[in-house]
């Protein structure tokens, strides 16, 4: 009997329960109108569908199958300006994220901070040193570390990944620390190595509590991703917390070389913030600034191996104004003369984008409405940005490296034409120097070097991996164009590579 009345006691609570459930359901669907959803499995919904790499491709299947608006996907530009823009106050900020930045990141990691006072604190300071006032600034390093690169390419061309990370990382160590990188530093390895651990920890479906914030309510002792995380921050804090080292250490025996991170220890804002957030303005200092500007090197080079006829315009252009005979390097005052390369970077900032090939999340703070949908507070949108750089409807020929889409007046406006920085307020805030890097990198290999299909290897553009683990993305053999481009790196670069502070 009294299991009977257990039974039933029982039952009545999961029938009370449910029919709660339901009824808060119903109205809640009565109040909001979703776009088409994605099918998914009962609770976990869509978390164990999306793929843990090579998520662009799939993401592009969605659009195309369920139109502009998708739950989460933003499916076109248009949609994108509209919300993402137009109404950027209230769809600029980020979901929860337990692990990636509650744990790995002590909450400290601006890509991933809701849009509040903390967020607009250290993007301030962001802006600062990577904002359009600041060029004058890095375009001395640009202009020397580029050298450098010419260098290696030409000394060791089989290593040109390694030393498109060298470069990029080397220009922004030495605005902020005021030192430079080594093709075999072995801290800036480690710095990629800690990158693309939390890259690899941000796809979506790695982590369960990131999906399902309830789990973060669970006893910390019953947290089995808690290890794994605290390893992982403690690992990135060693990198960061060496270079702060380092440059305190100069500082107090009056060795240091003036640069940003001298100027912003002595800040009021510094003295306000905990170690942790001083380590991280640092820290995402130094991703920022290397990982976008390498990556899309890569991209670029990759679409002159695949699509090389581009490149006998680019070249063409390159001459006229450098001449035929490799009289000298292309420089930032060519510029002017050369939209042809303007439009190459640009159209490498489009044609795959695999930084973030389905974007990154933002969050409605807000309800909303939008073309008869109404969203709730709390929604989670992005940017499908794998779907729209390869949409014909946005482009003709999409799939095509094809930089003559960009030669129409506005090959100066970096950000118009593609969604390679993100949308609205969270647009990267460094987005004018990680286009200056690119640009003075690609005029001088293009003006120099030859790119080639390493025979029995073809590169397939549309699986270049995002996360690479200190190895090529693809295999390409890389020549001088001629004897007298190669004694021209040996001429005007030799002292770029001696050059030390």
């Amino acid at each position: 009997m009294a299991n009977q009345k257990f039974i039933y006691a029982a039952t009545t609570c999961v029938i009370l329960l449910l029919g709660r459930w339901l009824f808060q359901a119903i109205q809640w669907r009565r109040k909001y109108k979703l776009p088409p959803q994605v099918p998914g499995i009962p609770i976990f919904g869509n978390t164990f569908q999306i793929p843990a790499s090579q998520q662009g491709p799939w993401a592009k299947g969605l659009a195309e199958k369920y139109g502009e608006i998708t739950w989460v996907f933003l499916n076109s530009s248009r949609v994108v300006i509209d919300l993402m823009e137009r109404r950027a106050a209230i769809y600029s900020s980020r979901p929860p994220f337990p692990m990636t930045q509650g744990i790995m990141s002590r909450d400290s990691r601006i890509v991933l901070m809701p849009y509040n006072d903390q967020w607009r604190s250290v993007r301030k300071i962001m802006h600062q040193i990577l904002s359009a006032r600041s060029l004058d600034v890095f375009m001395p390093f640009q202009d020397l570390e580029s050298k450098n690169l010419c260098w290696d390419y030409l000394e060791s061309p089989d290593r040109w990944w390694s030393a498109n990370g060298r470069y990029a990382n080397s220009v922004i160590m030495s605005v902020v620390f005021g030192r430079r990188s080594s093709l075999d530093d072995p801290h800036v390895v480690e710095l990629f190595e800690t990158l693309e651990l939390f890259l690899e920890n941000q796809q979506p479906g790695v982590n369960l509590v990131d999906a399902f914030l309830v789990l973060d309510k669970l006893p910390k002792f019953l947290q089995w991703w808690r290890p794994r995380g605290n390893a992982i921050y403690e690992k990135t804090a060693h990198v960061y917390r060496r270079e702060v080292d380092l440059l305190e250490e100069k500082i107090k025996n009056g060795t240091e070389k003036r640069c940003f991170g001298t100027d912003f220890l002595l800040t009021d804002e510094v003295k306000k913030m905990t170690e942790v957030q001083k380590l991280f303005v640092f820290g995402t200092l130094m991703e920022a600034g290397s990982d976008t500007s390498r990556v899309t090197i890569g991209q670029i080079i990759a679409g002159a191996v695949t699509s090389p006829d581009w490149v006998a315009r680019a070249r063409a252009e390159l001459d006229v104004v450098c001449g035929h005979n490799a009289e000298r390097l292309p420089t930032f005052e060519d510029r002017p003369k050369l939209k042809y390369i303007s439009a190459v970077v640009k159209e490498g900032f489009r044609w795959r984008p695999n930084i973030a090939e389905i974007g990154a999340p933002t969050m409605l703070i807000k309800d909303d409405e939008y073309e008869g949908y109404k969203f709730p507070a709390g929604t989670v949108f992005t940017w499908n940005a794998w779907a729209i750089a390869l949409s014909e409807r946005e482009y003709e020929q999409p799939e095509r490296f094809w930089p003559e889409r960009f030669l129409n007046g506005e090959e100066e406006s970096a950000l118009k034409g593609h969604w390679g920085f993100g949308p609205g307020r969270r647009v990267c805030v460094g987005w004018k120097v990680g286009e200056m890097n690119v640009w003075i990198a690609i005029a001088r290999l293009l003006y120099c070097f030859d790119f080639n299909e390493v025979p029995g290897k073809p590169i397939d553009t549309m699986t270049i991996p995002q996360i690479t683990k200190n190895s090529a993305p693809f295999q390409v053999t890389v020549t001088p164009r001629s004897e007298k481009h190669a004694a021209l790196v040996r001429r005007d670069c030799e002292a770029a590579v001696k050059t030390q502070y």
